[in-house]
């Protein structure tokens, strides 16, 4: 099952990846996109120093109720089951973003650095310290789900 989960993922962030390289071209996080965009206290608590955008809550909505539709199919919920989904979107929500600059033929692996990449504020390395945060998010969540 676990290498099924890998396949989805893989699968659907390069996907999703696409599409949203189509719809926002080489202006990540929606920075040409009309829509609205906040930024206060409840925000900076689950984005840092990331504004949420209309286009971004309705995006990161439609793909968690996406992770639970097993559920509206019958599958029988569980608090286990439940960290498994979590960090399974949270997993993807790491490899969306970094298919979205890989296929992206305004960045590409070779652009994929603090220089060219001003939404990113905050580097560890080589990788955004959000793909730190989104990995271990993950990887806490799945390990949690095994311990239950």
């Amino acid at each position: 099952m676990l290498l099924s989960n890998i396949l989805f993922l893989i699968l659907f962030s390069f996907f999703v990846a696409k599409a949203e390289i189509n719809i926002e071209g080489k202006n990540g996080w929606a920075k040409n996109l009309p829509t609205w965009k906040k930024k206060n206290k409840f925000t900076k608590i689950f984005l840092g120093n990331y504004q949420l955008t209309g286009y971004h809550f309705f995006m990161f909505s439609s793909f968690l109720l996406l992770f639970h539709f097993p559920f509206f199919l019958g599958l029988n919920w569980s608090t286990s089951l439940e960290l498994k989904i979590f960090a399974l979107f949270l997993f993807f929500q790491l490899l969306e973003d970094f298919f979205w600059f890989i296929l992206n033929p305004s960045f590409g692996l070779k652009k994929f650095s603090k220089k060219y990449i001003p939404w990113h504020k905050e580097w560890a390395g080589v990788i955004p310290k959000a793909y730190l945060k989104l990995f271990f998010g993950g990887l806490f969540f799945l390990l949690l789900s095994y311990a239950l």
